[in-house]
């Protein structure tokens, strides 16, 4: 099926941005240079660079410039999402490396986050996950080994963890803590930042029908993420309170 006009428009300046042929802050054609150059009218590259700023693709300001965003990713605080997935609706390229998959042993700390007794085994992982070649995620994960057996087997870099979890135990509930927190020098080493960059940190539990089955500290150089989220609420039919006055 060939693309519309609006679509070829996006897609021209997603290949200029793939190819780095534009990089971060890098001018794009205004509305009417993209018109000319696509022979379409102004509202219909005006839609594209409007979805494109909506993804945050590009950043768009009133009597500035339209240009190539800051690599900040958007991510919806009220669903939980595969940051695989997230990466790859950009049209980036996304790439995990596994630094720590092991058993640990609960403290204190874990054993109340799981419901379990001190000492109790679980299974813990580290995983940095990259956009296009970048740190976006520092994910340290710890899981119950009861609702996941086979999590230590499994390749990390060839599918996320909250897939694998996903297909293994199907979540039916999650809880979201989100605060920004300054690095120590680990996390600066795994994200490539300075000790000064702020983080964006979301600590999540997630459960099954059959219980806790792990918890996450999610870490996210502050100047590369962002959250977002949409909510829809039902409209409300007020036509039988009319008729009844």
């Amino acid at each position: 099926m060939a693309m519309s006009k609006f679509q070829q428009i996006k897609a021209y300046i997603l290949n200029q941005i793939d190819s780095g042929e534009w990089q971060e802050q890098h001018p794009v054609p205004s509305e009417n240079e993209l018109a000319k150059l696509f022979s379409v009218s102004r509202m219909t590259s005006r839609r594209a660079l409007d979805e494109l700023s909506q993804e945050g693709i590009l950043e768009r300001s009133q009597g500035v410039a339209t240009c190539v965003a800051r690599l900040k990713t958007q991510s919806s605080l009220l669903e939980i999402k595969n940051i695989a997935d997230e990466i790859k609706a950009r049209n980036h390229s996304h790439l995990s490396r596994v630094i720590t998959l092991t058993e640990v042993i609960a403290d204190a700390l874990l054993a109340e986050h799981f419901d379990i007794a001190v000492g109790d085994v679980l299974f813990h992982s580290r995983i940095c996950h990259l956009e296009n070649q970048r740190p976006l995620q520092l994910e340290d994960r710890y899981v119950n080994p009861q609702l996941a057996p086979d999590y230590l087997q499994q390749d990390f870099e060839a599918i996320t963890s909250h897939a694998y979890l996903c297909k293994v135990a199907p979540l039916t509930q999650a809880e979201h803590v989100v605060e920004a927190v300054i690095p120590d020098s680990d996390i600066q080493h795994h994200l490539h930042i300075p000790f000064n960059q702020a983080c964006l940190q979301i600590q999540r539990r997630t459960w099954s029908s059959d219980g806790m089955v792990s918890y996450a500290v999610l870490t996210h150089p502050g100047h590369r993420y962002r959250l977002g989220g949409n909510v829809n609420f039902p409209s409300i039919n007020t036509s039988n309170e009319v008729k009844a006055q």
